[in-house]
């Protein structure tokens, strides 16, 4: 996770967690005037239309105090859907077993994407069997982590 992206988090996570849902994750993508805000949001029942629209309403006001974020943006809030992105290293403990999709910011023997088991988390090491082996990948390396629905 990005500095933008943990700083947002971390201001974010108690407005989210006071109306009762779980802050999944957060996503900015810095595109000039087109930048992208996206929060993925979770509950025991799921997320509906209006959970995502109270949300919303509720880390816009906190966003417009805090103005953490130069210039213009567009805010999502989303479920985080079958695919789930996966951010922190509770959420590699959580889903350890399910099949993943992984991207890593620095190439790891010439290879930057992967898609395998998820073994876990050991410290701060992502665990992936992939291509009969066991790969180790530093959390702090890992761009970008999703599930793999299996259907």
């Amino acid at each position: 996770m990005d500095q933008m992206s943990q700083r947002l988090d971390e201001l974010l996570e108690p407005s989210v967690a006071a109306l009762g849902y779980e802050l999944v994750g957060v996503e900015y993508r810095a595109q000039g005037l087109h930048s992208l805000l996206r929060i993925y949001i979770d509950s025991e029942d799921g997320i509906t239309v209006d959970d995502c629209a109270r949300v919303s309403r509720q880390i816009s006001a906190v966003l417009d105090v805090e103005d953490p974020i130069r210039g213009q943006y567009t805010l999502e809030v989303s479920s985080p859907g079958a695919d789930r992105p996966l951010f922190k290293a509770k959420d590699f403990e959580r889903f350890a077993g399910s099949r993943v999709k992984v991207k890593l910011g620095i190439p790891v023997e010439g290879r930057r994407n992967f898609k395998g088991r998820l073994v876990g988390i050991r410290g701060t090491d992502v665990i992936l069997e992939s291509d009969d082996r066991e790969w180790v990948f530093a959390l702090q390396d890992v761009e970008k982590a999703q599930l793999v629905p299996e259907w």
